[in-house]
């Protein structure tokens, strides 16, 4: 599979319009106060010790956004932006409303769904010595060894050997700071610099997501002719900063929207060198839109090559949105009833979209309110394939609940960024994981208070209850020093 591309391959296919279709959105409203429902879940319980494992291993698809918000799609409760894609996956597949990024930035969050740990364990707690992932056995690792194709097409952000955690094929951006880019001079392939010609000297002809989108269909082509269970992961760059986009993308919303045209100050924490924007709503939106579009796409390869039935596919989002260049959350309402952005541990920072499609395996449009984040994705991934995960991750597979099954859940879910810890845990097998607690600024006060929020009642988590619950203060406080391993990189102490 390896060095199938070259620097001068020419991407076959033509790219088709937006499909004209307009998504049926839930409102945000009724989104808050399904959220809160006491509803039980499908089941819970001891996972079935009978249930088999696969008996054909099915293909794989994860796809994954960037600073995409909870409430950016409409299946979410978007009302401004179109996305009748994802729309669509959601109503026939299953979606998640209590799903978690591994962290509040991109490159812990990325390496607690590659590695299955969390940012306890992780050896990548923040963008700083990413390069350590190296060191792990990833969900690629696993695939591969399993008899799987793995490729990966986007931000990997690692650096250049990709092919070292399990990847046969990449294509995309080796450094995050890249990534913020969307008409790069180079991208890699493998271990490969490719310059893109039409993007030299300050060209903008070549949209790096097109780039992405084509090679992930040709491989999904190729995977098929060859008759080989593949893992594509497709880590997209939309809407991540900057905010830029084809003219086409944003057609459809220009005058739609209240423009404040955004110009880069190099004062400004989100600078970067960002290119100006002069309607950053509507080209925010038309990215978005983009994105679902060539999702789309995706699922129609599928369903022509007649392999949508041993396809599962998943969608989220590598943690919530922000500000960076010229991009506003707060109209777009990008993380619905959640508080808090990006760089956050509160809800809005961490807690992110997940559809999964399955046709024939997982029940059409439903709904499900277990608590899992992404270093469940990789014990998931192996249970699929028919192999055993390693006994060192922190994640546990939640196949049973997409297949309707008895599921095992999680005790808590825990986070820790910069010097911030937060863990969510206890409740009943009616409200599971209730209680959000949460530490902030640990590096000024290392004896900084816990604050204690009842998800089930304040999804927004404005009421900090601590003082009435004294007992479960000590119990997150415990789980907190347990949970965690120290880090000389990464203290919640100093600096990072």
């Amino acid at each position: 599979m390896k060095n199938k591309m070259t620097s001068s391959k020419a991407f076959k296919r033509n790219f088709i319009p937006t499909p004209d279709i307009s998504a049926k959105h839930i409102s945000l409203p009724l989104i808050s106060s399904l959220l809160m429902m006491n509803s039980l879940p499908l089941q819970a319980g001891e996972p079935d010790q009978g249930n088999e494992r696969m008996s054909e291993r099915p293909n794989i698809i994860f796809i994954m956004a960037d600073d995409l918000g909870y409430g950016d799609l409409g299946c979410y409760g978007q009302e401004k932006i179109n996305t009748p894609q994802l729309d669509e996956m959601a109503k026939e597949g299953m979606r998640f409303t209590d799903f978690y990024a591994g962290s509040t930035v991109c490159a812990p969050s990325r390496c607690a769904l590659l590695t299955g740990k969390h940012t306890g364990h992780a050896i990548v707690r923040g963008n700083a010595s990413y390069e350590r992932i190296y060191e792990e056995t990833t969900v690629a690792n696993i695939l591969q060894e399993a008899g799987y194709t793995t490729g990966m097409f986007g931000k990997w952000g690692f650096g250049q050997e990709a092919a070292s955690v399990g990847f046969d094929e990449f294509y995309g951006y080796d450094t995050h700071r890249a990534a913020h880019y969307y008409y790069p001079e180079v991208l890699w392939h493998n271990g490969d610099k490719v310059e893109i010609p039409g993007n030299q000297n300050g060209k903008q002809q070549v949209y790096s997501h097109d780039l992405f989108t084509e090679r992930a269909l040709d491989f999904i082509e190729e995977e098929h002719k060859e008759k080989n269970p593949f893992f594509l992961y497709l880590p997209y760059t939309i809407p991540h900063a900057e905010i830029l986009a084809p003219d086409e993308s944003k057609d459809d919303y220009l005058g739609k929207f209240p423009e404040e045209a955004y110009k880069p100050n190099a004062d400004h924490q989100y600078g970067h060198g960002y290119a100006p924007q002069p309607e950053p709503n509507a080209t925010r939106a038309g990215m978005i839109t983009r994105m679902d579009r060539d999702i789309g796409r995706i699922m129609d390869l599928l369903s022509n090559l007649d392999i949508e039935k041993n396809t599962i596919v998943f969608f989220t989002s590598d943690n919530g949105p922000c500000y960076a260049g010229g991009q506003n959350p707060r109209f777009f309402n990008a993380n619905g009833p959640l508080r808090g952005l990006k760089f956050e541990l509160f809800e809005g920072g961490i807690r992110v979209p997940l559809i999964v499609k399955w046709p024939g395996k997982i029940p059409a449009n439903t709904m499900q309110r277990e608590p899992f984040a992404f270093w469940d994705f990789l014990p998931t991934a192996a249970d699929l394939a028919g192999v055993e995960p390693p006994a060192n991750t922190d994640g546990i597979s939640f196949l049973p609940l997409l297949m309707n099954k008895e599921q095992k859940l999680h005790d808590y879910l825990y986070w820790e960024f910069s010097n911030m810890q937060a863990i969510r845990f206890g409740g009943s097998s009616r409200v599971p994981l209730k209680w959000k607690a949460m530490r902030l600024n640990l590096k000024n006060n290392p004896d900084a208070p816990v604050m204690l929020f009842n998800l089930r009642n304040d999804i927004s988590e404005r009421c900090d209850v601590s003082g009435q619950y004294p007992e479960l203060v000590k119990k997150a406080k415990r789980l907190m020093e347990q949970e965690r391993t120290e880090s000389e990189i990464y203290p919640l102490m100093g600096e990072q």
